[in-house]
């Protein structure tokens, strides 16, 4: 009973999507070496003192570590990822949800993971973007 109970109120959280659920959680059990790497170190407000999650949906995609507090999101990528106009099209979506989406490289991750950390501390001490405001906005005051 108190699992049921459990699970209702982790579904009331989550939204009801078991799909999108069971996705993510697969997701988050075939983790890269980068991946691996990069979580180990930002996981449980380890970095700046912010929460991340990872292999979070958003929007129609699935993203590889989100700061929700800050709207930030960091993906990972390997070399088929160079010059993809899939992945710009694919940041566009969580951008218009005002998000900022940092792209770093695997290797970036493998071979200087501090540099990749203290880049990624200066990205959080910046303010989180917004969704742009209609021209109109705060005329008239």
């Amino acid at each position: 009973m108190r699992g049921n109970l459990r699970s209702a109120r982790i579904a009331a959280l989550r939204g009801s999507d078991q799909k999108r659920t069971e996705r993510a959680r697969s997701l988050r059990r075939a983790l890269t070496r980068a991946e691996l790497a990069l979580w180990a170190h930002i996981r449980g407000r380890q970095l700046g003192g912010v929460k991340f999650v990872r292999q979070e949906p958003i929007g129609r995609f699935y993203v590889d570590f989100v700061c929700r507090d800050r709207r930030l999101i960091i993906e990972l990528d390997g070399g088929q990822h160079s010059e993809s106009l899939e992945d710009r099209r694919r940041d566009s979506g969580p951008r218009t949800l005002g998000y900022r989406v940092i792209r770093i490289w695997n290797n970036d991750v493998i071979d200087n993971l501090d540099g990749v950390l203290q880049m990624l501390l200066s990205e959080l001490e910046e303010s989180p973007l917004t969704p742009a405001l209609s021209p109109q906005a705060g005329r008239g005051r």
